[in-house]
């Protein structure tokens, strides 16, 4: 489904990213870990386009050579909005809702590309069955729910697109053990639900617990990838890249 080769990124006059190669297979779930820093953000920005949409405050931008395909066509030259029209849909670290706009208009916003308005309907059901605190909370202003909430709607939203493929960024960042667990939880049903999801995470174990082929990012390059099994067996990727 996706193909990431040779993708190589500067920012701002440092490379982000050094000749990453990366492949996620229609219905897998597949992890990449590592630690501040190591690129991971700039990766999944780089797969939705986000990344090389022009910031007029900025003075530099980010350069970008490799290439990405989706479904067997190239998309590293395309604008963010087509690509998320393709189907791959990208919930950012942070959460980011839009904070002006309550919880209902943030899931809204989520279909906005869409037009088949009962299968929204069907959605946002869906959403509420994964997430029933974001119905209880629906007229709420985004912007006044908790950390915990945040993340809930960031996924949501995101689900509300309709995605082939899921790009998720450090969802467990900034929350509670039991809010972790809980979180987890429901982007694993996601993915059983027929969701193709690449999660990036700075948390080993939950990346272990939950992908089913995991990557190691360290300083912009790919180290190595494998099952879980496959990387436990090895002792210098155990000590030194996973800390266990």
């Amino acid at each position: 489904m996706l193909e990431v080769k040779d993708l190589t990124v500067h920012y701002d006059g440092a490379m982000a990213l050094n000749g990453v190669n990366l492949k996620v297979e229609d219905g897998e779930f597949v992890g990449v870990v590592g630690p501040n820093g190591s690129g991971k953000t700039t990766m999944l920005r780089a797969i939705s386009g986000v990344l090389t949409e022009v910031d007029p405050g900025k003075k530099e931008h980010p350069s970008l050579s490799g290439t990405i395909s989706f479904d067997g066509k190239r998309i590293d030259n395309r604008k963010a909005w087509q690509i998320t029209k393709m189907g791959i849909i990208h919930c950012p670290e942070r959460r980011r809702p839009f904070s002006e706009m309550t919880t209902l208009e943030n899931l809204e916003m989520g279909a906005y590309l869409r037009k088949d308005k009962e299968e929204v309907k069907k959605d946002l059901e869906r959403v509420y069955e994964l997430f029933p605190v974001l119905e209880e909370r629906a007229s709420q202003m985004s912007r006044t729910l908790s950390g915990g909430e945040q993340q809930m709607l960031a996924i949501a939203r995101a689900i509300m697109s309709k995605p082939k493929l899921l790009l998720i960024d450090e969802p467990s960042l900034g929350l509670a053990p039991i809010l972790k667990e809980t979180v987890l939880k429901r982007i694993r049903e996601i993915w059983l639900s027929g969701v193709t999801i690449l999660l990036v995470e700075q948390d080993v174990a939950i990346t272990l617990a939950t992908a089913q082929r995991i990557y190691i990012l360290a300083h912009g390059r790919m180290v190595i990838q494998g099952t879980k099994e496959e990387l436990m067996k090895n002792r210098d990727v155990r000590e030194i890249y996973l800390g266990l």
